[in-house]
């Protein structure tokens, strides 16, 4: 058991991290919306923040190989305490003007962005100390990473409607606190294993180079990161502005945006489960195609055709399922096709470009919408969604998804040959 504590520490922290950040979510946009009126205002809401996510992401990159992923999540959880907590103050003290809560948007997005990129570099490491297959860990962090996105959905539906959305920031910043207490207290070996990793650098530059170079090399990696990026800036236009303007106008309430986002959470729980259990087994290629078939356009269309809401309910259990086999299985390659060393840099470059569209998903929502209505912006946001996903089914080379390593007698992956000429010429840059 002690030898699984920091892992397990790790997926208490995450649960609680995600549980706040989900409310924060779903409650700054109604925020906006409610406050404002403006479709557009709340998807420049949403830039503000993604926009410094995506940008603080890739250049934390060096500095987690530098200074250790531990570290640079925990300084980012305990920063965004003060952050988080500052939108609830200003509105109680009535000095939250739409430029200050922009600010502090501005703010919370350039933590979270290394915030993130930090947790996930954290994971390899503990999933050595484990000792099961990369599937199955990946699979069980993202079936508590989905179960915290439900609980979280729900509970920001709850809290919107009973205290109001400012004030249901609390929660956030309350879960940044205690997020990074659990990292600071049970994760203490991912430092020793981290300060193996600060040795022989080289400039900033080159390092945070070095992170691209092997990106750029390995197309199945990028192939992921452009494929993932289109489909976030669509999601991101759905969560933002679609669904929160498709339930205003509908006279539904800020209640069924939580109700159908913990409905999508509980079934991709499920789908988590089933990906840890027997992900191993599955082609990542059909896993691949078939699950962003299932989780995409459907729910597009169910509400641009006004479908009663037990249908909708049910086209959300069915892509949330499907959803749920993706993290895991893209994880897995992830972690599988990256040297240690580079862990840190690839890993935020690769979180950076998957997200990198999305500070515009919010812009695109708010303009589809005061264009076209609400109705055709998500058919066009739909069929924009199934168009991109559909492309690995026409292309060859995504069949390398099931390219797996041979296992090693620690359990962990073997480094397929392919990867050993990268690892050595990316050592060769950090000698």
């Amino acid at each position: 058991m002690s030898q699984r504590r920091p892992f397990w520490g790790y997926l208490v922290a995450q649960a609680i991290s995600v549980t706040g950040t989900r409310v924060s979510m779903i409650a700054i946009p109604w925020l906006v919306l409610t406050t404002t009126g403006s479709a557009v205002r709340t998807g420049v809401v949403a830039f503000a923040e993604m926009a410094p996510l995506v940008v603080l992401q890739v250049l934390a990159g060096p500095a987690m190989d530098r200074l250790g992923a531990r570290r640079v999540a925990i300084t980012c959880d305990l920063l965004s305490v003060l952050v988080v907590g500052s939108v609830p103050l200003a509105h109680l003290l009535g000095v939250l003007s739409f430029p200050l809560l922009v600010g502090l948007v501005v703010l919370a997005g350039s933590l979270r962005g290394p915030g993130d990129a930090a947790k996930h570099a954290m994971l390899p490491v503990l999933v050595q100390q484990v000792g099961m297959p990369t599937e199955r860990m990946t699979g069980l962090t993202g079936a508590v990473e989905r179960g915290a996105s439900m609980a979280g959905a729900a509970l920001a539906g709850a809290l919107v409607a009973l205290v109001g959305a400012a004030d249901a920031l609390v929660v956030d910043a309350i879960s940044f606190l205690v997020s990074g207490a659990l990292l600071w207290s049970m994760t203490t070996a991912v430092t020793r294993r981290d300060a193996t990793r600060t040795t022989g650098r080289t400039s900033y530059r080159s390092e945070l180079r070095s992170g691209w170079d092997f990106m750029r090399r390995d197309r199945i990696l990028m192939g992921i990161g452009v494929m993932v990026a289109v489909t976030n800036l669509l999601d991101a236009a759905w969560s933002s502005v679609l669904v929160p303007v498709w339930a205003k106008d509908a006279g539904h309430g800020v209640q069924v945006v939580g109700v159908l986002g913990a409905t999508f959470g509980g079934a991709a729980i499920l789908g988590s489960v089933l990906a840890a259990a027997h992900g191993h087994r599955l082609s990542r290629y059909l896993v691949y195609v078939v699950a962003f078939l299932l989780a995409g356009v459907p729910r597009f269309v169910v509400l641009a055709l006004d479908a009663p809401m037990a249908i909708v309910l049910v086209v959300a259990v069915a892509g949330g399922f499907a959803a749920g086999f993706l993290n895991p299985l893209l994880g897995a390659v992830l972690f599988e096709r990256t040297p240690e060393q580079l862990m840190g840099r690839v890993t935020s470059m690769n979180l950076a470009m998957s997200w990198s569209l999305i500070p515009l998903g919010g812009l695109l929502g708010g303009l589809l919408v005061t264009g076209l209505g609400v109705a055709p912006a998500l058919l066009v946001v739909g069929g924009a969604y199934l168009a991109t996903t559909m492309v690995p089914a026409i292309q060859p080379r995504w069949r390398e998804l099931d390219d797996r390593p041979t296992m090693g007698e620690s359990g962990r992956s073997a480094a397929r040959p392919a990867r050993a000429e990268v690892r050595e010429e990316a050592g060769g840059a950090r000698r």
